[in-house]
């Protein structure tokens, strides 16, 4: 059953976390509440489920295993849906109040009170797919124009689900990091409004929006769970959703917060990479990561000082892991029910078991029969070809 994970070639790199930090963060309790206040409020807006994968932690000898299935959120099949529509909403609210010349209510944007104003306004982002669609779908909810740039890997069912919603979907060469870098150009020479996921230098208030919107999502499991867990599997990206999720854990559980793992493709390192490095790293990206949602190659600027405070460790993983990861919530092993996952929400799965099967990280990790886990299971099935290769996998 385990014996791909407990021989996956897993690096592992322990860092140091800070137990009662001074996170260097703009991303402060204020800015969580807001985007609870609002996000909740939209219609469609559901708690989305915790399940408890207690197969799994009896075969693991762990003492639990929680794993939040982000599949269900808004309809959109991930997590994503709670930040780039929030940032579209607030970017609107800014920018109609910079032209109207008076105060601008995130109920008025909701409303549509400012429908022309709105349709004035473009947005633009770049994409592995997920972000992208929720992009679109806030422009598209609170009525701006919207232009989505995805590279060459990235899925022409990815890409059509993105146009359905009313953007534009431009595809280009190159890698995700190439899109962005294309968003900055386009948006200096048209006078369009970037709303990104990853940060740079002299951009971080719409990425820390961005990222306000993921604390939604991690304020329910604080409440979900009747004690803080003792350890969290993240996966990497840009690391928008690790230090959401571990800045709200902080805040919440203060000394008591768990142990933070982050899990990166061993294709897309730039986290672990800034990790051995002790600075902000950008790796190339050579060849591409079936996590498609994980293929980045330069951390954000906004998420890295909160990761380098906060994360006890970075792990990278092989792709041969993904699949039987996605077919054992698939075929309903680790639970009592079915869980369909897409490539990408299992990266913390796959770091999990690699780890408590294999002895030195075990230990390492302090893995053992007390330890209560919590996995973010980022998306569904946002791909149905990529899912169903994946299970046939095994055939």
């Amino acid at each position: 059953m385990f014996d791909q994970f407990e021989k996956a070639n897993v690096q592992f790199f322990a860092a140091r976390a800070i137990k009662e930090p001074n996170v260097p963060s703009a991303l402060t309790r204020e800015k969580f509440d807001l985007a609870e206040n609002e996000i909740t409020c939209w219609d469609g807006y559901e708690k989305t489920p915790l399940v408890p994968l207690d197969w799994l932690s009896r075969a693991l000898d762990l003492g639990s295993i929680h794993y939040k299935n982000e599949g269900p959120r808004f309809g959109l099949g991930s997590f994503k849906a709670l930040g780039g529509a929030y940032a579209v909403m607030l970017l609107l609210q800014r920018e109609i109040a910079k032209s109207s010349g008076k105060p601008v209510s995130l109920a008025e944007i909701r409303k549509k009170t400012f429908a022309e104003e709105a349709a004035a306004l473009t947005v633009i982002s770049a994409t592995d797919g997920n972000h992208g669609r929720s992009v679109a779908w806030g422009a598209a909810r609170f009525g701006a124009r919207c232009r989505i740039y995805i590279h060459a890997e990235v899925s022409e069912y990815r890409a059509q689900t993105i146009r359905m919603l009313g953007a534009e979907v431009i595809r280009l060469d190159g890698d995700y990091d190439a899109t962005v870098a294309q968003t900055r150009v386009d948006a200096e020479k048209h006078g369009w409004h970037i709303v990104s996921d990853t940060s740079w230098e002299g951009y971080t208030q719409t990425p820390t929006e961005v990222m306000a919107g993921y604390g939604v999502m991690a304020r329910e499991v604080v409440r979900d769970l009747p004690t803080a867990p003792t350890h969290v599997f993240l996966q990497g990206g840009v690391g928008g959703l690790a230090a959401a999720v571990s800045k709200s854990f902080h805040d919440a559980w203060g000394a008591d917060a768990p142990r933070i793992f982050l899990v990166e493709p061993e294709l897309a390192p730039c986290l672990y990479a800034s990790a051995a490095a002790g600075a902000m790293t950008a790796v190339d990206i050579e060849a591409e990561t079936i996590m498609a949602g994980l293929s980045c190659g330069v951390p954000s600027a906004v998420a890295w000082p909160v990761l380098s405070a906060l994360v006890s460790g970075f792990i990278t993983i092989p792709e041969h892991v993904v699949a039987p990861a996605v077919r054992m919530l698939a075929n309903g092993i680790a639970t009592s029910h079915r869980i369909e996952a897409g490539e990408s929400a299992v990266a913390g799965l796959c770091g999990l078991i690699c780890a408590a099967t294999q002895r030195d990280l075990r230990d390492a990790m302090v893995l053992n029969e007390d330890a209560r886990i919590v996995l973010i299971g980022s998306e569904g099935v946002t791909d149905p070809t990529v899912f169903n290769r994946l299970l046939a996998d095994a055939k």
